[in-house]
């Protein structure tokens, strides 16, 4: 695919806008996409997947703001540093998951949504566990509508929800 904007290269960068839910999509050179201003800022190179990830490791929640990549201490089995890691990308061993657990929780929370993995359930399998995320959803929901003082929708969804517990206690 050509570049849309000088028609002339190779398009090798693709991005997706999403400006008020209109999507945008482009397919621009790097020469173009330098012009632009298209590329990650701080990249100097342009536009590097490894330099997305490194200033995602670095970013600190709690003060909105990159901070140093150092961070005390090292991982008492494999002695890697935070530093190492945001470079490299990847852990020494399974204990680093645990020393460094205070800056991957806010990182896994920006980036997936969340800090544990719900997974997808079996089809044919997994009316049970489909069930019981239901009842979750459906709590959650009722005290937002107790909270509203929505009280004719939080009584339909206390009824929903002990249909569904009545479904799972049965099998």
């Amino acid at each position: 695919m050509l570049c849309q904007e000088c028609g002339k290269k190779q398009a090798t960068l693709h991005f997706t806008k999403i400006l008020n839910g209109e999507k945008t999509e482009f397919h621009i050179c790097e020469s173009c996409a330098r012009e632009k201003g298209e590329l990650i800022p701080g990249t100097p190179n342009g536009f590097s997947i490894h330099n997305l990830l490194s200033g995602l490791l670095d970013f600190d929640p709690s003060h909105g703001t990159l901070t140093p990549k150092a961070q005390p201490g090292r991982c008492e089995e494999c002695g890697l540093t935070y530093s190492q890691f945001s470079k490299v990308g990847r852990f020494g061993c399974s204990s680093c998951y645990k020393h460094f657990e205070d800056k991957l929780d806010p990182l896994f929370k920006r980036v997936h949504g969340n800090t544990f993995h719900t997974g997808k359930v079996p089809k044919r399998s997994g009316g049970l566990i489909q069930h019981k995320r239901e009842i979750e959803t459906l709590k959650k929901e009722l005290l937002l509508r107790i909270q509203g003082e929505e009280f004719e929708e939080a009584a339909k969804l206390r009824d929903e929800i002990r249909q569904l517990e009545k479904k799972v206690a049965e099998g």
